[in-house]
């Protein structure tokens, strides 16, 4: 067994590294899916449990692909040039206005989506309108970096926009419903919270007045893959282009609150998701006679791959003996009282997540959670703390998300250099504060509807 215990741990601790750095530009899924094959060569994890594995990531996995799969379909319509253009005529020339109108834009897109699609898809074209409007790489940076942080922190509020949060949901038994009737009050108040400290920490570095596009970024979206062609419905005015991209984002709100009208009524929330995806691709076909086989050489399948090899890996984890000892360690914290036990296990969390990532941090916390025999109220809320420590928390350090990591990975390629002193004198005075106030938000909205 000890020898089981050294490997597995040594197992851990490289995989997580090669994920850090991403030697060449390596996906995260690949040494995520070595180091789960090691774990279950050396037999610390078994067959038994692999079904279980498969059981509790099955159906995350399905629904959060689903919803990728939205996303890059709305991506093709142009949606996202089309939100973008409104996004800098809303601002109407006023620096200070588009970052609020960022924040704004990457809390929906994770709400709509989730935060590994909305920094996917944000970022870029955020990107895009920020060096089409000519501002200075260090007039980019506290929109690039208030957006990205946003986009991320945003998926607390519904357990449907992180797939962590989402497999977790189901070891806790927990309806995507009662997850969101619980916690979305407190994390969108703490969201607003961080947006303004964010606000007021970056505002010195936001231009006041800002120049007119130097193209027009929805004319040259459309015009490249919209013209009029034989077979092809026009979208070739803006007035059409907004009727259009509204009747869209309708449905796929509709689709968004299907999703807990499938929780509250206890039906397959995976299934929903898929029949939202299927009647887009439908919808796209009928309208631009485009065959679905990009939207699937799009889809960033590997998340299912990576989600499954970091359970296995945390799987072994707990198989020798890992949660036995975080038991020991919380079960006198916990009993302490629910106020400082949230505090406390958010804040472990937080910790865990800067040093190993939030996907295996969050993971740990709620498998120990499970096994403490804590009564339903008392379970429900320290593991909410932990998803603001797992999903907030997390942004102290840029490693701290797989999002905050494709985010840094995204600048790269568009050579925007964001380094770790940038993001750390940000995120080490806003990500504090905000946990702090969230989690006593949290711990007050469970008092008043409880009790």
């Amino acid at each position: 067994m000890t020898i089981e215990i050294t490997i597995t741990v040594f197992v851990f601790i490289v995989t997580m590294l090669v994920i850090f750095w991403r030697p060449k530009g390596i996906n995260e899924a690949w040494p995520a899916a070595i180091g789960a094959i090691i774990i279950v060569l050396t037999g610390t994890v078994t067959s038994a449990n692999m079904i279980d594995i498969i059981d509790k990531i099955g159906g995350a996995a399905i629904t959060i692909i689903a919803t990728i799969v939205m996303a890059v379909i709305l991506e093709s319509f142009g949606f996202f040039h089309w939100s973008a253009v409104r996004l800098v005529n809303l601002s109407k020339g006023s620096g200070y206005r588009l970052y609020w109108y960022i924040q704004l834009f990457c809390f929906l897109m994770t709400l709509l989506f989730n935060s590994d699609g909305s920094i996917l898809i944000t970022t870029p074209i955020l990107i895009l309108v920020l060096k089409n409007l000519q501002l200075k790489p260090h007039q980019q940076i506290p929109y690039l970096l208030s957006g990205a942080i946003t986009a991320t922190a945003s998926s607390a509020p519904i357990g449907v926009s992180n797939i962590v949060n989402l497999i977790a949901l189901n070891i806790v038994h927990m309806t995507l419903y009662m997850h969101t009737a619980m916690i979305f009050v407190p994390a969108s108040l703490g969201l607003a919270f961080m947006s303004l400290l964010m606000y007021k920490l970056l505002k010195k570095q936001l231009p006041k007045e800002l120049p007119n596009l130097v193209i027009d970024l929805e004319e040259g979206f459309f015009t490249k893959h919209f013209h009029p062609l034989k077979g092809k419905i026009s979208v070739e005015t803006k007035h059409q282009r907004t009727t259009f991209m509204l009747k869209i984002l309708l449905f796929v709100f509709i689709m968004r609150c299907s999703l807990f009208l499938a929780s509250y009524l206890s039906i397959s929330i995976q299934l929903v998701a898929v029949l939202g995806s299927l009647i887009l691709l439908i919808w796209r076909w009928y309208y631009f006679r485009t065959n679905p086989i990009d939207i699937l050489k799009k889809t960033p399948w590997q998340i299912f791959i990576f989600s499954f090899s970091m359970y296995v890996i945390i799987y072994g984890l707990h198989n020798i003996g890992l949660t036995e000892l975080l038991i020991k360690v919380c079960e006198p914290i916990v009993s302490q009282g629910l106020l400082y036990a949230t505090f406390i296990m958010g804040g472990l969390i937080t910790v865990l997540s800067n040093l190993f990532n939030n996907h295996p941090a969050l993971m740990i916390g709620t498998m120990t959670l499970t096994e403490m025999g804590l009564d339903p109220i008392t379970l429900k809320t320290i593991y909410l703390a932990n998803i603001i420590g797992s999903d907030i928390g997390s942004l102290l350090l840029p490693i701290g998300t797989l999002a905050s990591l494709m985010w840094m990975h995204i600048l790269k390629k568009h050579k925007i250099n964001v380094n770790w002193k940038d993001y750390m004198n940000v995120t080490f005075i806003v990500i504090p504060l905000t946990v702090i106030v969230t989690l006593l938000l949290l711990f007050s909205w469970i008092q008043l509807i409880f009790n």
